[in-house]
């Protein structure tokens, strides 16, 4: 009795984290967007430029960020999305996920000179 009325708690649970609402960036290929949020909670998307791949479109966006500052603006995170992935720019480097709600993952690192480079390109640990 006590395996069905935990299989149905589990089924249930499972149904309703199925039906939360994401939000997702439009899917366009090749086109890199700034992404607004609004005061109402929805999203405006500015078309940017048309980019390759995703580095390209994260350093646009890097590079627009930079001219805001030097304009006198102190927006330092800004979003972007590029073919159904969000972009994040934040002090660290530049995080990506498929939806603002799913966790994000590293795309781009700073350097010490606030370069953004692969996850890669930094060496790890001592040299041998």
């Amino acid at each position: 009795m006590k395996r069905h009325f935990l299989t149905a708690v589990l089924l249930c649970a499972a149904a309703l984290a199925g039906c939360a609402k994401r939000t997702e960036p439009p899917g366009t290929v090749g086109v890199c967007y700034h992404v607004v949020p609004l005061k109402d909670g929805k999203l405006r998307y500015n078309r940017l430029t048309d980019a390759p791949n995703i580095e390209t479109c994260a350093a646009k966006l890097e590079g627009m960020r930079l001219q805001f500052l030097r304009m006198g603006g102190s927006t330092q995170n800004i979003y972007g999305a590029y073919q159904a992935n969000f972009l994040f720019l934040e002090p660290q480097g530049v995080m990506t996920s498929t939806s603002l709600e799913s966790p994000r993952f590293t795309l781009l690192v700073r350097t010490g000179d606030g370069r953004l480079v692969m996850p890669t390109a930094i060496p790890q640990g001592p040299s041998q």
